[in-house]
């Protein structure tokens, strides 16, 4: 014989019944059907309410919390939200406490509670991380201007079909953007955005960047172009993250979404428009939106000028008594031993210095890099380009330069 299964509304609406027949006492039926008097009564009592439904179990959430947000700091806070769509939780509850400091503010996941309520949190599906090998560490950063990061966003066409290609300069230490500026992605293009940036807040120590063009290139001796040269001229150390590793300029890119985010979806009419949502978004990003790694302090109140200011004129870098110094020919070619030794066509019309070393080899210096060795064969070597973080290598000093970087590639006397 099957077991008889039947539900607890089943059972409430059977206690009732025998209940009506006027058989059983109160006591009875609650040891019956193992429940106590006052719940008993409660379900007599709705069931004389004339609910249809009065069997069926309710929610037990409180009717009143004594804690609930009042409607009044909801409203600033949704108010708040749409005039800042793009700010989350944690950033809206730095600026209100900022704006009034004399109210109790709820937490960062109360408020977004009251966003999403209001519908004005959409969410987002996440992606799982890959796993990956270590990242090396980034050179440290400690002070405003110890290094800024540039890189191009990727380009894209405004509504009347002009092509975009955005540059953008960030101080790593406090996230201030320097600036955004719509040109050409070649050196003439950039060179004077960067004048510009000099002149306006001074000199970095030095400026990370990926390996291609204008910035840097793979196939040039110490990753030089004519831009990174007349970085290290000015003394500003060039820093080159690893090809497809665009991680190791995490932040630089995480600013990019969010610009592209708030600038280009859809893209403007124009140039001239875009530029000018660059504009407010680098006023917006420096001024009014608070940064979680700067404890929701703004950028522009952590960030100050460098004292380095930039020359009026660009003095011709200085190598010591041990140096031979040779002047680079418009072929990319250096005059040694009454032979022409190609180095780099980007250092076209600058000084290098060349010294020996104990095992014979010429070190060829660009200012305070070594970009190159001239072997006995009078062969040139070039080096990588310069990253942060590579570590010491257990090559011979013949084939390594005095900085620790790996020669690349052999590449004859020839130009090219």
């Amino acid at each position: 014989m099957p077991f008889v299964e039947t539900c607890r509304m089943e059972e409430r609406v059977r206690m009732l019944a025998e209940y009506d027949t006027g058989n059983w006492s109160v006591s009875d039926l609650c040891r019956r059907y193992g429940v106590c008097r006052d719940t008993f009564y409660e379900w007599r009592k709705r069931r004389a309410s004339g609910a249809a439904d009065w069997f069926t179990d309710r929610s037990h959430a409180p009717q009143h919390c004594p804690h609930q947000t009042d409607a009044a700091v909801k409203e600033m806070i949704i108010a708040l939200r749409r005039r800042f769509p793009h700010l989350g939780p944690r950033k809206l509850l730095a600026k209100l406490g900022r704006q009034a400091p004399e109210i109790g503010w709820p937490a960062a996941s109360t408020i977004g509670d009251i966003l999403k309520q209001a519908g004005l949190i959409t969410a987002v599906k996440r992606r799982r991380r890959a796993l990956d090998q270590p990242q090396r560490p980034f050179a440290a950063v400690k002070e405003a201007n110890d290094e800024w990061s540039t890189d191009f966003k990727g380009w894209f066409r405004t509504a009347d079909q002009q092509r975009i290609d955005p540059l953008t300069i960030a101080d790593g230490n406090s996230r201030f953007l320097i600036d955004i500026r719509i040109v050409a992605p070649t050196i003439e293009g950039v060179l004077p955005v960067f004048t510009a940036a000099f002149r306006s807040y001074g000199l970095p120590r030095a400026i990370r960047s990926d390996n291609g063009a204008p910035f840097g290139s793979r196939k040039a001796a110490g990753g030089l172009t004519r831009l990174s040269a007349w970085w290290l001229k000015l003394g500003v150390e060039p820093h080159f993250i690893r090809p497809g590793s665009p991680q190791e300029n995490g932040q630089h890119e995480r600013m990019h979404r969010t610009m592209n985010e708030q600038t280009s979806r859809p893209a403007a009419a124009n140039a001239a428009e875009q530029q000018a949502r660059f504009d407010a978004f680098r006023q917006h990003y420096n001024e009014e939106r608070p940064h979680e790694a700067l404890g929701q302090k703004l950028p522009a109140d952590v960030y100050t000028p460098s004292p380095r200011r930039f020359p009026d004129h660009v003095e011709d870098p200085w190598y010591d008594a041990d140096h031979q110094v040779r002047r680079v020919r418009s072929t990319g070619q250096i005059m040694w031993k009454g032979e022409p030794v190609f180095i780099s066509e980007a250092l076209t019309g600058e000084l290098v210095g060349v010294a020996e070393l104990e095992t014979g080899d010429q070190i060829v210096r660009f200012c305070d890099l070594d970009i190159g060795l001239i072997d006995r064969c009078g062969r040139f070597v070039r080096f990588a380009p310069p990253r942060p973080g590579l570590r010491e290598t257990d090559e011979p000093a013949a084939n390594q330069n005095l900085s620790g970087i790996i020669p690349v590639q052999n590449v004859d006397n020839q130009p090219g």
